[in-house]
């Protein structure tokens, strides 16, 4: 029994006619869903993904206007990397980022690695990593990113730990990963690598550890959540079975529809979910017709018009280039 990679990546947003704007016209998302979050209905809850919504591409975010600002620190997430298929395809970035004024770093090399750091309008970190060609995904055909150019799906994720024991320990004795090599972080702190699964690209977990940092507060440019791949619920049951004998703090297995979800926190306090990779996106809707409207799982189908009465519009625009 293995982790299969990163399933999705949830974050936070104020904004969510900004956030659409940014993933779809910006970095040549898909948005393969709009649907709510289950648990707080006032919230949109958006999906963006390749052409077809695969598990391992799945860049997620909650709408809340009112979350705060993220507060980085102990707990909480500090980067999501994505990855491309070419050291070109980054000087290519650099030029689009440029073109739009997106805040970014430069092209560094980290670890053998070479990235792209920068940040979303809220200031979500994000990274582009060259994946050399580790990387597939489909296309998405209305994207304004070209092909050879485009993003092809998560790359890593990086944690922020006061302490790496606790966590390291977690990820190796009950969640199955192997301790790969450390590497600084510009900051000069040793961040150590963990993989599951297959390894490498889309199967990383980074720990950045900061002893003696503050805790950090997810807010609105922050990660909300982490979530791995499980086939099947056949193996969703035995990782909670697993989980579960190390931990209480772990939710029952739960039908988010569109796949089958546990949530569970780290060592560390990093939210945690293992979700299935089914039964998709498709499920409700055409695959050529994703995210163009509200989606609904059918217990909250009744509920429809009180949802779409309390949700924001999400107002179509473009981000202007200064080129």
């Amino acid at each position: 029994m293995q982790l299969g990679g990163l399933h999705h990546i949830t974050a936070i947003t104020g904004n969510a006619s900004l956030n659409v704007a940014f993933y779809t016209d910006i970095l040549g998302m898909r948005l393969v869903k709009k649907t709510v979050n289950q648990d707080d209905v006032s919230a949109y809850h958006l999906f963006y993904g390749d052409e077809t919504g695969k598990p391992g591409f799945d860049l997620t975010f909650f709408d809340w206007p009112s979350a705060g600002p993220n507060r980085e620190g102990a707990g909480t997430v500090a980067t999501i990397a994505l990855g491309v298929n070419s050291r070109e395809a980054l000087d290519w970035w650099v030029q689009r980022f440029d073109s739009f004024k997106i805040s970014h770093e430069g092209i560094q090399v980290r670890n053998e690695r070479t990235v792209l750091p920068f940040q979303d309008p809220e200031g979500q970190r994000l990274e582009l990593v060259d994946a050399q060609g580790q990387l597939q995904s489909t296309y998405w055909k209305q994207s304004p990113i070209p092909a050879e150019m485009a993003i092809q799906g998560f790359y890593a994720v990086t944690l922020i730990e006061r302490d790496l024991e606790p966590t390291a320990s977690f990820l190796t004795e009950t969640l199955g990963f192997r301790q790969g090599e450390n590497y600084q972080s510009e900051e000069g702190n040793t961040v150590s690598v963990f993989e599951m699964g297959p390894g490498g690209a889309g199967a990383e977990v980074h720990l950045d550890v900061r002893p003696g940092t503050r805790g950090g507060r997810p807010g609105i440019g922050g990660v909300h959540h982490v979530a791995f791949r499980t086939p099947d619920d056949e193996e969703q049951e035995q990782w909670f079975q697993t989980i579960g004998k190390h931990t209480r703090n772990i939710s029952s297995i739960i039908d988010r529809f569109y796949f089958h979800s546990i949530y569970f926190r780290e060592p560390g306090g990093v939210l945690f979910e293992i979700a299935t990779d089914g039964p998709g996106f498709a499920t409700d809707e055409d695959l050529e017709h994703l995210g163009e409207q509200l989606a609904l799982p059918p217990f909250l189908e009744p509920h429809r018009q009180e949802i779409e009465e309390n949700l924001r519009p999400i107002v179509p625009f473009k981000l202007a280039s200064v080129r």
